[in-house]
């Protein structure tokens, strides 16, 4: 789950790091109203789920009441990579002395939690890796131990951060760490990180990615769920419990697992299709699940023909030919179908799906022969 900035925040203000007073806003109205209450100069920025907000036009600096009404004029329903502007953030200006760049990861290769931390803040890490890979300064923290003051201190002093700031920078990189495990976040990013003419290091900016996963250890994730961007395509499968995401294709397809769902948009692919989707339904591939991920494809315009992708494990092959045949029964599919079931009691499976094989139920042996029909099916159509 990707946070707006305001709402990445206040997420770390609940970790006790410093932010600016603000407030999000929904018109222009309460922009104004909200700057009247902060006290101006204030910020008027864009909450999208994008980046590059500054050079589209997305952050402006506001010294009175007037430049906020403009700006706010000017941002709302502006496009931002494909995202447009409902929502602006109302923040207090903040004086800046020097601007650095702070994130904690994860390294899957190293099994262990990066973090990077630069004195070269403001801009984009990659433009910094790219330029001046050495002006960013690397931890590996092992979960098990966690990070040490002083450990974040060597940390600090390896990015060469000023003596004014090292203090301050160690406070917060350890409230950003406890954040981004506790909080069960896959990316914690403050860029820019400030040092103030005054020496008061400051969080100014904040991206946040947050494991949908961990919903059930966080109940108050829910309102970060609730403003995911998702088409209406997502939104129904959402609603269902599937993982879904759209596509541009126009062959739908249902696989069980993510790693046989991501390899089944691939190989439709490689035989010259394209994915109308990824749906992932689960370990699950009962009645209720099949019949709900037939319904979010089935209504799908662009979908010529649906790729079933399943192979059982702890769920037996018998019981998905089952439950694909009853889902069929309630849901009135337009496309035709083509099954491939491997794996536990697929054999099974098979046999019962066999006597109901038709010109809209089809079944390959292979998911390679599965995809060459699906594609053949969509082209056709």
């Amino acid at each position: 789950m990707d946070l707006f900035e305001h709402q990445g925040k206040e997420f770390f203000a609940q970790y006790g790091m410093p932010v600016s007073p603000g407030e999000a806003t929904f018109t222009v109205d309460e922009a104004v109203a909200a700057a009247e209450r902060l006290g101006t100069p204030v910020m008027v920025k864009a909450q999208v789920h994008a980046g590059g907000r500054g050079k589209a036009g997305g952050v402006k600096f506001a010294p009175d009441i007037d430049a906020v009404r403009e700006h706010a004029s000017n941002i709302f329903g502006l496009d931002i990579k494909g995202h447009i502007v409902k929502r602006i953030w109302i923040e207090k200006a903040s004086d800046i002395a020097e601007e650095y760049y702070a994130s904690f990861t994860l390294d899957r290769s190293a099994k262990k939690h990066l973090g990077m931390l630069s004195k070269e803040g403001g801009v984009e890490i990659e433009t910094v890796a790219e330029e001046n890979p050495d002006a960013i300064a690397k931890i590996w923290v092992d979960p098990v131990d966690g990070l040490s003051e002083a450990a974040c201190r060597e940390w600090v002093a390896a990015a060469n951060l000023p003596d004014a700031a090292t203090e301050g920078c160690v406070d917060i990189l350890q409230k950003l760490y406890t954040a981004y495990t506790e909080g069960d976040a896959d990316l914690v990013e403050i860029n820019p990180l400030i040092l103030t003419p005054e020496g008061v290091v400051h969080v100014l900016d904040a991206k946040v990615t947050l494991d949908g996963n961990s919903e059930f250890r966080h109940p108050d994730y829910a309102q970060y769920d609730a403003t995911q961007p998702r088409d209406e395509r997502e939104q129904a499968a959402h609603s269902k419990g599937l993982q879904y995401v759209g596509l541009e294709g126009s062959v739908g397809v249902i696989a069980n697992g993510a790693g046989l769902a991501m390899s089944t948009v691939d190989v439709v692919n490689q035989v010259g299709g394209s994915p109308a989707n990824f749906l992932d339904i689960g370990g699950g591939a009962n009645a209720d699940v099949m019949a709900g991920a037939l319904e979010v494809i089935n209504n799908d315009p662009a979908v010529k023909s649906i790729f079933i992708n399943i192979f059982g494990g702890i769920t037996r092959g018998e019981e998905v030919a089952n439950g694909i045949l009853e889902a069929m029964r309630r849901v009135e599919i337009d496309s035709p179908i083509v099954i491939r079931l491997d794996g536990t009691n697929a054999d099974e499976g098979r046999a019962i799906l066999v006597p109901n094989l038709n010109d809209k139920l089809m079944m390959e042996e292979t998911m390679l022969d599965a995809a060459r029909k699906a594609v053949e099916l969509a082209e056709g159509a």
